[in-house]
């Protein structure tokens, strides 16, 4: 039972950290980040109201619900990237997602945050296309796990965190 549970949580497998990234990973990392609004909306601009409640996992998030995750943690993913490219070593403002995700505005439509989504992405990719190898390696300090991280493992973080929801998705309507 742990293990399916494993499997409905993580249907891609949790996170794992590199040592580091190179020039070829991180374009893969940008693609899945400048691919993802498109292929969101293609799969969830039909779904009608049933749909969108269907959870991807008991006791988890409903379709709707991880579409409005999506832009949130994306916005604060850019607002990242953007303190770090500005400042050196910020504290980044970590946010309680599972409060987040009862909060009214997650009962809106869906394309409200797909939206979001899509001009959150282009400013990204514009971001990170314009960026350096040497602005990768800068860092920002994430107060509750106490440790700084780099823009290379934060791509790859958000690169995977849009392949985890999508398969989340994918999996509650298959």
């Amino acid at each position: 039972m742990e293990n399916n549970l494993e499997k409905l949580k993580y249907p891609i497998g949790r996170f794992v950290l590199a040592d580091d990234y190179t020039l070829v990973e991180i374009e893969d990392f940008i693609d899945t980040i400048r691919q993802f609004p498109k292929l969101l909306r293609q799969e969830v601009e039909n779904l009608n109201s049933e749909a969108l409640a269907t959870p991807y996992r008991p006791d988890g998030w409903t379709i709707k619900q991880v579409i409005h995750h999506c832009a949130d943690s994306h916005m604060n993913a850019l607002l990242r990237f953007k303190w770090t490219l500005t400042e050196e070593n910020p504290t980044i403002k970590p946010y309680n997602e599972a409060a987040f995700a009862k909060l009214g505005d997650y009962e809106l439509p869906i394309d409200f945050s797909l939206n979001m989504i899509d001009g959150i992405h282009q400013h990204w990719i514009f971001l990170l296309h314009g960026m350096s190898p040497e602005d990768y390696n800068r860092t920002y300090f994430h107060p509750e796990q106490q440790k700084s991280f780099d823009l290379k493992l934060t791509l790859a973080t958000y690169s995977w965190h849009c392949k985890h929801h999508f398969m989340h998705i994918q999996k509650a309507l298959a």
